[in-house]
């Protein structure tokens, strides 16, 4: 932007002497273009698009090739949640209409996760049994395009991520999780439900019995351990400090398995 002020500098200069010349400047930048209309002292611009989208801005990996290419480069890739953790204790609201959205996000489902965030959660799930608990999931892995669909519906940025930044689950480092028992599999009395965008799903809410109260910071607390870092907001979002090394994502779950078949192959 710098550079494209500095140049109009002797166009400015121009107009403070002759206040009723007209200029017209039409020119282009990177295939948008921009007509910008100079008179008695007045700067209209008018764009089809001045910047770069979102999704190139942020490097969004949309096809698998370039998804194999990052893999590659790296070393590290997604993996199925059921690599690292056992029993997969869950329920997936994204996947029918019962969600904060009141539409079907995901179709054909399965949980995915960074390489290192995979290996945490199988340290934390052992951790876990000892006690005779599991971690019990919502969410892992969550394409870029529901994550704009989300941002459309609640542009708050304490309780969705907005698309200009991207999301950890776009990254496969973020998690949405309780706490079950082991033996049953049923998830523990936990400050709200789900997607809860009230001060209750806070951290800091304290006005609780201690049984839930218990059950929050035995969640918390491993996952701290552990190198997950909470969402003050929300009691059941926890991600990788560090997370935004790593790309955004924007491949649907049949994508993912296609390149995890492929990559086992070499």
């Amino acid at each position: 932007m710098k550079p494209f002020f500095n140049s109009f500098h002797d166009i400015f200069v121009t107009l403070s002497t002759y206040k009723k010349v007209i200029f017209v400047y039409s020119f282009a930048v990177q295939k948008y273009s921009i007509l910008i209309n100079i008179g008695l002292g007045l700067i209209t611009l008018t764009t089809d698009v001045f910047s770069q989208n979102i999704e190139n801005q942020l490097f969004v990996i949309k096809s698998k090739s370039d998804y194999r290419k990052w893999v590659t480069s790296n070393g590290h890739q997604l993996l199925p949640l059921a690599d690292f953790v056992t029993p997969v204790f869950s329920s997936v609201p994204y996947s029918c209409k019962n969600n904060f959205t009141g539409k079907r996000l995901y179709r054909r489902h399965s949980f995915w996760v960074l390489d290192e965030v995979g290996i945490r959660l199988q340290k934390i799930q052992d951790s876990l049994k000892v006690l005779g608990l599991s971690l019990y999931f919502f969410d892992t892995y969550r394409p870029y395009s529901v994550t704009k669909k989300m941002w459309e519906i609640v542009p708050d940025e304490r309780y969705a991520a907005n698309p200009a930044k991207g999301s950890g689950h776009n990254r496969g480092v973020a998690v949405d999780i309780s706490l079950a028992s082991l033996q049953k599999g049923q998830p523990l009395p936990m400050p709200t439900g789900f997607d809860n965008f009230s001060d209750t799903a806070h951290h800091g809410f304290s006005n609780l019995p201690q049984e839930i109260l218990t059950n929050r910071a035995i969640l918390k607390g491993v996952m701290e351990y552990f190198g997950f870092r909470p969402l003050g907001t929300e009691w059941w979002h926890y991600s990788l400090p560090d997370g935004s090394k790593y790309p955004l994502l924007d491949l649907n779950f049949r994508k993912l398995k296609k390149t995890d078949r492929a990559n086992s192959r070499y």
